[in-house]
């Protein structure tokens, strides 16, 4: 079998990732990051909530404040728990995780605005939001933030 340009550079050759697939340990990461993900999906809209329906922010300002409160949580709770194994230097690895939350929450923002164009109401807008980008956000955090070499 003739390995693609893409696989090469990438080094995800479907070999690996269908290993990758079948080893517990990175499922058992998965259900933690969905853990701590569920905890900051609560804080995030309910922070949401707070700075949107009570201090009258619009949602962009609201999300993004809401995205800054989640993800201190978040950092914390995956650096002490789901990636317990893998900690390394705490700057190095914040920062990293930081730029795969920023990347996130862009998407959130685009899909967050799209859904609330097309009509959804802002809460519901973001709570779907935030699922939809959150399979992008584990393999980012996993691979990068907290990967080898970090």
């Amino acid at each position: 079998m003739e390995t693609s340009a893409a696989e090469l550079k990438t080094g995800l050759s479907r070999a690996r990732v269908n290993a990758g697939l079948r080893k517990r340990a990175n499922w058992e990461q998965l259900v933690k990051f969905c853990f701590v993900g569920a905890s900051g999906y609560a804080v995030n809209l309910f922070v949401f909530s707070l700075l949107f329906l009570v201090v009258g922010l619009h949602y962009i300002p609201a999300a993004t404040g809401s995205f800054l409160v989640a993800v201190t949580n978040n950092y914390t709770w995956n650096r002490v728990w789901t990636f317990r194994s893998q900690r390394g230097r705490v700057g190095y690895q914040g920062m990293r995780f930081l730029v795969v939350s920023t990347l996130a929450l862009g998407a959130n923002l685009v899909v967050l605005t799209a859904l609330v164009t097309l009509g959804l109401e802002e809460v519901l807008a973001q709570a779907i939001a935030i699922v939809l980008v959150t399979p992008v956000n584990f393999l980012g955090n996993k691979y990068w933030s907290f990967g080898p070499g970090t």
